[in-house]
């Protein structure tokens, strides 16, 4: 019934699933390398002030896009010394980190930022979220923020729970900057991203490009809920 009623209120017959041409998890080479290791325990020493500098000190070089051998002929210094305290593995003097300063063009404070940086966290309990509007609220979709962090890198990342019901409308056109992850909870769907139309119950995920056109095409059966994840480079706007 959900699904007829949606598809009257969009002014036309509910479209079939179509065969997807994208990519799927399980069409990707079981090679292709994955940079994150989800199970991965960071060894103490990144407390340590001195895995800390030097943490910052190849980032600050690899930003200026040069390597530890031009690195160490601006500063004197000697490749093994370099490769010491970018691993942390030794605690540079103070002069030392004057020359790193000077050479690569920030404060010597810099080089103590991801030691006294304070980690970001975010907690909401279950129906303490916030409710927002986006394109989709006139279309009767409920949208309930559970957290917002913008990191240093310049991306913004915002879970949203969204839920759907009776009152709810197709909308398939929904386009902005940046990535988005859907993870099906409760209903079923039939959701759009450009030209493919994919079928979700409760445990399907969709993660795609957001710039191109996506939404709900049919709401086959409600209430439904579904966590979207979405993160964009900082500064742009949001669709």
């Amino acid at each position: 019934m959900a699904k007829t009623q949606a598809a009257r209120k969009n002014g036309r017959s509910p479209a079939p699933v179509k065969s997807s041409g994208a990519a799927t998890l399980s069409a990707l080479p079981r090679s292709t390398p994955l940079i994150q290791d989800p199970h991965a325990v960071r060894d103490m020493r990144e407390n340590v002030l001195e895995v800390a500098i030097g943490h910052e000190v190849r980032a600050f070089r690899k930003k200026l896009g040069i390597t530890v051998a031009d690195l160490a002929a601006t500063t004197g210094l000697s490749l093994g010394m370099l490769s010491k305290i970018e691993n942390g593995i030794t605690s540079p003097s103070l002069t030392t980190l004057k020359l790193l300063s000077h050479a690569l063009g920030v404060p010597l404070t810099a080089f103590f930022r991801s030691f006294e940086e304070e980690r970001k966290a975010v907690f909401v309990k279950a129906g303490s979220g916030v409710d927002v509007e986006r394109r989709g609220t006139r279309a009767g979709h409920q949208y309930t923020l559970l957290g917002h962090i913008a990191s240093d890198t310049n991306v913004v990342v915002e879970p949203y729970l969204i839920t759907l019901t009776e009152d709810s409308d197709v909308f398939p056109t929904f386009q902005h900057d940046g990535m988005e992850f859907l993870y099906m909870l409760e209903g079923e769907v039939v959701y759009r991203h450009g030209s493919n139309l994919y079928r979700m119950t409760p445990g399907d995920s969709l993660f795609f490009d957001a710039d191109a056109p996506h939404g709900p095409e049919e709401l086959t059966h409600l209430p439904m809920r579904y966590l979207s994840i979405i993160s964009y480079p900082g500064g742009r706007g949001k669709g």
